[in-house]
């Protein structure tokens, strides 16, 4: 159901909103520091038209990354259960939050969070500086697949290859240790 600021806006601005977002601004204050790992920042990295996409999910604190490939299509059910999968790899003391931008392929948002227990925030509409660590990390990624990649037919051990490339990369943002140690330094301390 349309309110009345929706009425005031042009058409373009309307056209495909997701139902029942949550606002980035509703993020629990402890992801915007990076203090508590387990917040989540997500995108697709898109193949050249109709070549394949490949979800990205990068931990705010330690700059992990999750990779899988999207080859069949952007369909918010393909994303979903694909995105579904690649949490599920994670611990429960992982899962505390999911910020993406507003992307019909994230239209089952809901139904995801039900499924994995992670809750999805939404970055304001044009506003990519809201998932910084993302966006950088997709940067990083454009070293292995340029713009106008053929993604098609990647699989999920080609993910985790060039995953694993980026997370043994040392950071000068982690003081120089690598997205696996400031994982595992982390983990460790959960278990301690």
């Amino acid at each position: 159901r349309a309110d009345a600021s929706d009425c005031a806006r042009p058409a373009r601005y309307r056209r495909g909103r997701l139902k029942g977002m949550v606002s980035i601004s509703q993020r629990p204050a402890e992801a915007a520091d990076r203090a508590v790992p387990g917040h989540w920042e997500g995108d697709l990295l898109l193949g050249g038209v109709g070549k394949g996409a490949v979800i990205t999910l990068v931990e705010r604190s330690t700059r992990f990354v999750l990779l899988a490939p999207l080859n069949t299509t952007r369909t918010a059910p393909d994303t979903r259960e694909q995105l579904a999968a690649l949490v599920a790899r994670l611990p429960e003391s992982l899962r505390l939050s999911l910020t993406w931008d507003q992307g019909k392929e994230m239209a089952e948002h809901a139904r995801f969070s039900l499924d994995t227990g992670l809750p999805v925030f939404f970055c304001d509409p044009h506003s990519p500086w809201q998932r910084g660590s993302n966006e950088n990390t997709n940067g990083l990624l454009r070293q292995y697949w340029p713009k106008g990649a053929d993604l098609h037919g990647l699989t999920q051990a080609d993910c985790d290859r060039i995953a694993q490339r980026l997370n043994t990369r040392p950071r000068q943002t982690l003081n120089w240790q690598t997205p696996a140690e400031a994982l595992d330094r982390v983990l460790s301390a959960t278990t301690d």
